[in-house]
């Protein structure tokens, strides 16, 4: 059997990465044959096979042909005579087309070895244009490798470009896109992702939402990057710095949506944008399929940013109420993922980058007083029932709070 280790396990390998999955292709053989040396068929669009040992996925060598607009519409040939070399040039960027025999031999007919050394992004042949997704994925190798130097070949921008513009984006499923932008969301620079898809002109197409928010201007005081979509990549790249957790990397980024929706002759203030912005936020959790949890954190970050950057400003009340609606009083990991995606935020501005953010010890301080209250002993209190428990539990949290704000008043004046 003659088989290769192809793909990222090849182009990480040759990077430096490490390698934790390896994809074979194999050469001159029949799904007939796969079986009978105990391989287990588990491919469904075309012939994939688990190793019977390691279970690492042995693909058959095939080519492709597009039939049909969109990523599936494709129709593929996976007989024992094709080729690798004929195998690889299907696939879609030259770095990812390098292929290793079992002895470590290198085989590269479309020298990607060379555009890795250059930190090049380049399709393979004119077949990248075929598949929308590779837009994505290209998308995604840049929020991978941004930090390397990687960037798009002329040649490849604009074919990108005139993929976005025969409309081959509209084609894209949910699954897929959503697929794609979780990945980039965990990747090193996320922001990359959405620079590169701006720089093909696909973001209109893909993340609307998103586009619409690039010329939204802000008051300079506050934004010295003016710029609202300027502004989110750079939270975006904050919250990167913070944490890996994707979901406070997509609130971060999505906190502005509704700055998109303020009458162009109230710029550059944005009044009400936290609660504007909650149906574009909807439609894009809807539109995207995105889980349940992302939908619920990005609202709140949405909805209470602001808030918390004026913390010192507020009311015990006030801020035992949103302190209420964060779920800080059941589950203390909400308020640390709310608090990561509000700093990220107000670092996320030129020459705000280094700033403390102290807001967020003093909302954690002011949750503990609130959760120190003894909630037990009002429940056992036998004057009260029904409302009247949430609503004494509620003065008790009140008060608390507001003892903690008068010992940290003079810390914070």
């Amino acid at each position: 059997m003659k088989k290769y280790i192809v793909g990222g396990a090849v182009r990480d390998q040759l990077l430096g990465y490490p390698v934790l999955d390896r994809d074979w292709v194999v050469i001159g053989e029949s799904p007939e044959s796969m079986l009978a040396r105990g391989y287990r068929a588990v491919g469904k669009d075309f012939p994939v096979f688990l190793h019977p040992d390691t279970h690492e996925e042995h693909a058959l060598a095939r080519t492709e042909r597009k039939v049909a607009p969109g990523y599936k519409g494709f129709i593929f040939n996976a007989s024992s005579d094709v080729s690798l070399e004929e195998d690889l040039i299907r696939r879609d960027l030259t770095i990812n087309a390098i292929a290793m025999d079992e002895k470590g031999r290198i085989v590269d007919p479309y020298q990607g070895q060379a555009d890795l050394q250059n930190k090049i992004f380049r399709h393979v042949s004119e077949a990248f244009a075929e598949d929308p997704v590779r837009i994505l994925r290209v998308a995604r190798f840049a929020a991978r490798y941004a930090h390397l130097g990687f960037r798009l070949a002329d040649e490849t921008r604009e074919l990108m470009i005139q993929m976005t513009q025969a409309g081959e984006t509209r084609h894209l499923v949910a699954e897929r896109v959503w697929a794609e932008l979780y990945k980039a969301l965990g990747e090193r620079q996320p922001a990359a992702f959405f620079n590169t898809l701006r720089e093909c002109r696909a973001l209109s197409d893909i993340f609307p939402e998103i586009e619409a928010l690039f010329g939204i201007p802000q008051p300079e005081q506050h934004h010295p990057e003016i710029d609202t979509g300027v502004h989110c990549l750079m939270v975006l790249e904050q919250a990167a710095l913070l944490t890996d957790k994707p979901e406070v990397r997509l609130a971060a980024l999505l906190h502005d949506l509704g700055k998109a929706k303020t009458p162009p002759e109230d710029w550059p203030r944005h009044h009400g944008h936290e609660t504007l912005g909650l149906p574009v936020l909807e439609e894009f959790c809807r539109r995207l399929r995105a889980p349940k949890a992302f939908f619920q954190l990005n609202r709140l970050v949405m909805r209470y940013h602001t808030h918390c950057h004026r913390i010192y400003e507020l009311r015990a009340a006030k801020v035992v109420d949103i302190l209420q609606e964060l779920g800080a009083y059941k589950n203390s990991e909400n308020l640390q993922n709310f608090l990561l995606a509000c700093e990220a935020d107000m670092k996320g501005r030129t020459g705000f980058e280094q700033r403390d953010y102290p807001q967020a010890a003093f909302l954690l301080g002011a949750a503990q007083a609130a959760n120190a209250v003894d909630i037990a002993e009002i429940v056992s209190n036998k004057n009260l029932s029904g409302a009247k428990i949430g609503e004494a539990i509620r003065q008790q949290r009140i008060a608390a709070v507001k003892r903690y704000i008068g010992m940290n008043a003079v810390a914070t004046a």
